[in-house]
């Protein structure tokens, strides 16, 4: 934008009425969209031979190129065609990949499952539980964050004579939501993700307070993304003004977890959660697991794995030592 600027300061000081062949200015803050508009101002300088041969515009028109071809090259470069933004609180954000583990008591890693950066976490319990069984584990428990409260993985585990030690969550565990398949809740953030992997901008709550089955909270998204969104067939009215989703808040949907998380079993086990927080510490700190080493879902895949491997026998030799 600056080298942009220059440029045409430069073509003014010796021709102003260049300034009615230029393109528009661009206005959105996305380096794809400046580059396209620097591309179109240059092409608008290089047909006018006489006014690129002045010393001052040569230089800053070279200047320019020479910034765009290293931005195209940079774009080509890291642009990691798996990777995908995903949130970890509503404010901050993250591209690329996520790793959703089990790990035993003795904090050996008993299953991994790896993803793109935008899948919801409590869709990959009955994944983790299964691998870890056919690696040779018993389950009797299962301790998890409220992404794991799903109705779902409530049921999943009811079936499979497993208990569950996750705190229900009234966003997560109401069922009878439209669109279940295209909107995700991300726990950290509180907020709903669309397929695409954008974050609702905000939240109300609307309806007759107290819990009641009539009251409702509405998700609103930024308009714009959905205005150039690839999914916006069927989501997004065109000409509308804002773009919401709805859930109804069902406050008696699960009784018996509400109940199971009193006891004093749910309590004792919760405290044993931390484990793996520390353990996800531990890969990220002293295994360089908090950056991809290459791009790519397989190449992500295949570092999760020898981290894993790593902090699994270091594990081993400790509890045998």
């Amino acid at each position: 934008m600056e080298r942009s600027k220059n440029l045409r300061k430069a073509i003014y000081q010796v021709d102003e009425s260049m300034k009615e062949k230029f393109p528009a200015k661009n206005t959105k803050d996305i380096l794809e969209d400046e580059i396209a508009y620097t591309q179109e101002l240059i092409a608008v300088v290089e047909k006018e031979e006489v006014l690129k041969q002045y010393p001052k515009v040569k230089e800053q028109l070279n200047l320019l190129k020479e910034t765009v071809a290293d931005d195209i090259e940079q774009l080509q470069c890291s642009k990691d065609q798996d990777a995908k933004i995903g949130h970890k609180t509503a404010d901050s954000s993250f591209f690329g990949y996520k790793t959703h583990l089990a790990m035993s008591e003795e904090r050996i890693i008993t299953a991994a499952v790896i993803t793109t950066g935008e899948k919801n976490d409590g869709k990959y319990l009955k994944d983790l539980i299964e691998k870890s069984r056919e690696a040779g584990m018993k389950i009797d428990a299962v301790i998890g964050d409220t992404a794991y409260s799903e109705k779902d993985n409530i049921q999943y585990t009811k079936e499979n004579e497993i208990k569950l030690v996750s705190k229900l969550h009234p966003l997560i565990t109401q069922g009878g939501r439209q669109k279940e398949e295209e909107f995700e809740f991300n726990k950290d953030a509180g907020l709903y993700v669309c397929k695409a992997g954008h974050m609702a901008i905000r939240k109300a709550r609307t309806g007759k307070k107290g819990g009641g089955k009539n009251q409702r909270d509405t998700y609103y998204f930024d308009i714009e993304k959905c205005k150039r969104c690839p999914f916006r067939e069927g989501c997004y009215q065109e000409g509308a003004k804002s773009k919401t989703y709805s859930v109804t808040i069902k406050s008696n949907e699960h009784s018996e977890q509400e109940k199971f998380q009193e006891s004093e079993y749910f309590k004792e086990k919760s405290k044993e959660r931390y484990k793996i927080e520390a353990k996800n510490s531990e890969l990220k700190h002293r295994h360089g697991y908090d950056v991809a080493a290459s791009s790519g879902l397989i190449g992500m895949e295949l570092q999760g794995a020898m981290a894993i491997f790593t902090v699994n026998l270091k594990r081993i030799i400790k509890l045998l030592g």
